[in-house]
C-alpha cells in the first residue's frame, strides 16, 4: 500500500482518492470484491461518502473510489485498518498495479496534476477554473430547472430552487465537469 504524502494538518473532513488498475478480464471479480469493501468501508467511523468512477470499456482499465470522512483522523483509522489490509490483500492479484491513495481536503482532489504528484495549483487559478465552472452552471441549471419546478407543481419558493440547483450544480461539478475540466487546461493550472 503506496500513500501520497500530504503537508501539513487537514482541516475537519477529508477525502481519499483511491485508484486501482484492473485488468478487463479481471474486472467481474474485482466488482464482487468491491461489494465487500464498500460495505466494510460504509460501517467504519466517520464514513460520509462513497463515489466510484468505473473505468470505460475499451479506453482504461482504472478504477478510481473517493471516500470522505467527517475528520482525518476517522479517514486514516480506515485507511490502515486491519479490515482494510486484509480487504487489499485479499484483491492484490487482480490489479495491475498496487494500491494507491492521496488523502485530500476539501476539493483539493480536482486539482491534483497527475496521480504521484502531489503539487496544487495556486489558490487563484483554483479559484478562476471553479467560478468559471460555476457560474455558466448555475445560470444553465437555473433557466431549465425554475420552469420544470413550476410546471411540475412545486411551490414557488426560492430555498427549494436554491437547494434543489445546488444540488444539480455540485453533481455536475463532482462527475462531469471538472474532471475533464481540470484536464483540458491542466498545463495552464499547473504553470
Amino acid at each position: 500500500m503506496s500513500q501520497q504524502p500530504t503537508s501539513g494538518q487537514l482541516p475537519h473532513g477529508a477525502s481519499a482518492v483511491i485508484t486501482h488498475r484492473v485488468n478487463a478480464t479481471q474486472q467481474p471479480a474485482y466488482e464482487q470484491w468491491l461489494q465487500e469493501i464498500s460495505s466494510a468501508c460504509k460501517a467504519s467511523a466517520g464514513m460520509l461518502d462513497w463515489h466510484m468512477i468505473r473505468p470505460i470499456a475499451g479506453y482504461t482499465d482504472t478504477y478510481t473510489v473517493v471516500i470522505r470522512y467527517d475528520s482525518e483522523q476517522h479517514l486514516k483509522q480506515w485507511m490502515a485498518s486491519d479490515i482494510r489490509q486484509q480487504l487489499i490483500d485479499k484483491v492484490e492479484n487482480l490489479l495491475s498495479e498496487k494500491d494507491s491513495y492521496q488523502i485530500k481536503s476539501g476539493l483539493d482532489f480536482w486539482f491534483v496534476a497527475e496521480p504521484g504528484k502531489v503539487s496544487l495549483p495556486v489558490r487563484w487559478k483554483q479559484f478562476l477554473l471553479t467560478w468559471s465552472a460555476i457560474f455558466p452552471l448555475v445560470s444553465g441549471v437555473s433557466l431549465l430547472l425554475i420552469p420544470l419546478m413550476d410546471r411540475a407543481g412545486l411551490p414557488q419558493n426560492h430555498l427549494l430552487h436554491t437547494l434543489l440547483i445546488t444540488g444539480v450544480v455540485v453533481a455536475l461539478m463532482v462527475y462531469v465537469v471538472m474532471p475533464r475540466y481540470t484536464k483540458l487546461v491542466r498545463h495552464w493550472l499547473h504553470s
